[in-house]
């Protein structure tokens, strides 16, 4: 039996002790942890200890409940699924993202009209309130099984100088970008992630464990005088993906010395 002699809740004794022993690696990733049993008798506790312990170290996300088979350590490994961030022009006029044929639909997108927040409205550059068709989509990987949640935002104004988009705005967003393009826009795209807790309809439409964050990408599309055309957001589990970027060098402008 371990002893518990530290300062501090009792429960809070025996999550630091289960704590060390998952860093440790006495229980390995993946692996099954002891049974309550097991962990009174390991720690000579009573149940609701136990209990409150398990529960501390699932909200700090060291451990997964599955219910009906016990608590497990979560993984220390890499994500599955590595999300190529990058676009190409093809011959044609057509845009391809090589992490384009990874997703499949899992339901039929939802299409409807809304408007900017504070949030949407700064990334956009538009005020609050501005008319927007919204068309949102669930995504799936058929190999790994991780899902994502996908938002195309298209501001009425530019909707206007592209009637194809208001007409279908569930169009796939390599062919609006094939529509902007046609508009006479020379596109280009700006993106920024961030890792936050997910809300409650985030964590159980992408079926994330408990205390698992998720990547928050937001892409603009930039059209002429650099102006921002539409946005897209793509939501996914922290644990089951990594986003990659190709990075290249600018060309700074030559200067000209005067005389």
């Amino acid at each position: 039996m371990t002893e518990i002699q530290r300062p501090g809740a009792l429960y809070q004794q025996v999550a630091a002790a289960i704590r060390e022993a998952i860093l440790s690696g006495e229980f390995a990733p993946e692996s099954l942890l002891p049974s309550e049993a097991q962990l009174m008798t390991r720690y000579g506790v009573s149940r609701p200890t136990v209990r409150n312990a398990i529960a501390a170290l699932r909200a700090e996300g060291l451990i997964d409940v599955r219910h009906g088979k016990g608590s497990f350590v979560r993984s220390d490994g890499q994500p599955t699924l590595t999300l190529e961030r990058r676009i190409q022009h093809a011959p044609g006029g057509q845009f391809v993202m090589p992490s384009g044929d990874v997703w499949e639909e899992a339901e039929t997108p939802g299409v409807y009209r809304t408007r900017t927040t504070k949030a949407t409205g700064r990334l956009l550059a538009l005020g609050e309130d501005e008319e927007l068709f919204g068309c949102d989509r669930l995504l799936t990987d058929a190999t790994t099984g991780a899902r994502a949640m996908h938002r195309t935002l298209i501001p009425f104004e530019v909707a206007e100088t592209a009637p194809a988009l208001a007409e279908e705005p569930s169009q796939h967003p390599t062919a609006i970008y094939v529509v902007l393009a046609e508009a006479g826009h020379k596109l280009w795209w700006t993106e920024t992630v961030r890792a936050r807790m997910p809300v409650p309809d985030e964590r159980a439409t992408l079926q994330l464990p408990d205390a698992t964050p998720i990547l928050h990408l937001s892409r603009i599309t930039h059209g002429t005088d650099d102006r921002p055309l539409i946005l897209e957001e793509l939501r996914i589990g922290a644990d089951r993906a990594e986003a990659a970027y190709r990075i290249t060098a600018d060309e700074q402008p030559t200067r000209r010395l005067q005389t």
